[in-house]
Order: C-alpha cells, then sequence, then structure tokens
C-alpha cells in the first residue's frame, strides 16, 4: 500500500492551480478522506446583492471534493461530476468548503461537500451541499479489493 500524500504536497498542487490563485483559495486540511478549502469572500468574489457568487461556491465545492477524494486514493484525479444545492445566501467574511469520501473505489470516489460561511465571530453558516463523483486516473493506493 502507497502512502497518501501531505498537506504540503496538496498545497502545491493548488498553487499549481491558475484559477486558485487567482481567487486567493488555501487548503487548510487535508488527509483522511477529508480536505477543507478556504477563501476570503472579497467583494469582487460577491454578486449584486452583497452575497457570494454561486459560481465562486460551485468552485469551492468541486476543488474540495477533488482533494477530498486525493486524500483518499492520491492527487490523481478528476471531476467526472457534480452537484450543489444552494440552501441560503452566502454571506460572511470566510467561505469554507469541507469535503469528505463517502466511497472509494478503483476508479471512482463518491464525495459530499458542505459549504459554510464563516463571519467576523468566527460563527459558521451552512450555505450549500455538494456531491460528486471523482475520477481516479493515477491511484496511489492498493485499491485491487476496492468495487469500481
Amino acid at each position: 500500500m502507497h502512502d497518501t500524500p501531505d498537506l504540503a504536497l496538496a498545497r502545491k498542487v493548488l498553487a499549481a492551480q491558475p484559477f486558485s490563485v487567482l481567487l486567493g483559495a488555501r487548503l487548510t486540511a487535508f488527509g483522511d478522506g477529508e480536505a477543507t478549502l478556504e477563501l476570503d469572500l472579497r467583494e469582487e468574489l460577491l454578486q449584486q446583492n452583497g452575497f457570494a457568487h454561486g459560481g465562486l461556491l460551485s468552485y469551492a465545492a468541486d476543488n474540495a471534493l477533488s482533494f477530498a477524494a486525493g486524500a483518499e486514493v492520491g492527487l490523481g484525479v478528476l471531476s467526472a461530476g457534480f452537484t450543489i444545492d444552494f440552501l441560503r445566501p452566502a454571506k460572511g467574511e470566510t467561505l469554507r468548503a469541507h469535503a469528505r469520501v463517502i466511497r472509494a473505489g478503483r476508479t471512482r470516489a463518491v464525495c459530499r461537500c458542505d459549504l459554510t460561511t464563516v463571519d467576523g465571530d468566527g460563527v459558521p453558516t451552512l450555505c450549500a451541499v455538494a456531491q460528486g463523483t471523482i475520477a481516479v486516473t493515477e491511484p496511489t493506493r492498493d485499491t485491487e479489493h476496492d468495487a469500481p
């Protein structure tokens, strides 16, 4: 069995994504089939009503889902698809996307992501949930006995 990547390596992968750098995304947790991605909710990332743009929430979910899968099976993964449900307007200082693997197999991982905003007092508010399927392109762990 191979070791899964660590937080330092995962942060290097994130830093190699020009779009993530543009948005100012940061990986704050990574390991054991889970990952947390955070972004500061700057004015240029908001929509006309002052809420985080839905595209920003979708980006955060997509990337967090992929990193969670990568924490389980290795960083050779690509998003195969995801759905997102917006529960309430996303307003606050920080957007946090916490994803975890539900089931990982040889070729696919199914993951769930909770998206919260955090206000100035550190109070989180759930604003969206997402579920995604991540394609495993280069597994690093022994998945011989796992289902696809």
